[in-house]
């Protein structure tokens, strides 16, 4: 849908991690659609993050800009919402999008694997959050954490990559408690929507499907869709973890 002039979006500005592709671009994109600025983040994936903002000022100059930062450094995490405030001059809603994600299977971890993992999907979240807090409380904003359906119930082989989601679920909780009333903060548990980069087994991914209660794949789109219901309609809602799944976690997880 089109933004409006009455759309509760039109122009707050928007930090997404991780949005120069998969599900960050789309949470960006449908963020811009309803009128936002977006700031898009990004680590590696420069090419990607500059079309987008590229596609996205065609529509509407100067509506979106691009940030490269690596997470894993305290120093561009802190200085990173700065930068949003200081090209757009204020900043509504934070997604903590960007993630890690491989197997590690127990008597394979090494201690890289457990800071890479831990670091974008919990640790990251955390300091950028709490950097992001004093212009988010400004604009009585939004903290919206991607987390995983996975933070609910082990994946498989995957330890270290379901503790971290986990973690992140718990921080959701905490930071509601301590930043409202003027912040609120949600988060999202994808399920079945886009397959690892890295190869998976045909035969798996049928059988993740048929033990989802939709018997089918949800996209990217999915995922925007549950974001913009927390930041243009839900503004009683607090602290609350809304998996979109597909009715997987109503199934068995079993791999």
């Amino acid at each position: 849908m089109p933004a409006t002039d009455a759309s509760p979006l039109k122009d707050k500005v928007v930090l997404v991690t991780g949005a120069g592709r998969r599900i960050g671009a789309a949470i960006a994109q449908a963020f811009h659609a309803q009128g936002a600025r977006v700031a898009v983040h990004y680590r590696s994936s420069a090419l990607e993050a500059a079309a987008l903002v590229a596609g996205m000022n065609h529509e509407r100059p100067g509506s979106a800009a691009a940030f490269e930062a690596n997470l894993a450094d305290l120093t561009a995490i802190d200085a990173l919402p700065a930068s949003v405030v200081g090209t757009f001059g204020a900043l509504d809603v934070l997604v903590n999008n960007a993630s890690t994600f491989y197997p590690t299977p127990i008597g394979t971890i090494t201690a890289q694997q457990f800071d890479d993992l831990v670091g974008s999907n919990f640790r990251a979240p955390l300091f950028l959050s709490q950097a992001a807090a004093p212009a988010l409380r400004r604009r009585q904003g939004l903290i919206l954490n991607i987390a995983d359906i996975h933070g609910l119930r082990p994946l498989g082989r995957h330890a270290v990559y379901s503790a971290a989601k986990a973690a992140l679920v718990m921080l959701t909780q905490s930071l509601a408690r301590e930043l409202g009333p003027d912040i609120r903060v949600n988060a999202i548990a994808p399920g079945p929507v886009l397959w690892p980069e890295t190869s998976t087994d045909e035969e798996l991914r049928c059988r993740i499907v048929a033990r989802t209660a939709l018997q089918r794949m949800g996209t990217p789109a999915d995922i925007a869709k549950a974001a913009l219901f927390f930041a243009a309609d839900a503004p009683y809602v607090t602290g609350q973890l809304l998996a979109v799944d597909g009715g997987r976690l109503v199934g068995s997880l079993d791999r």
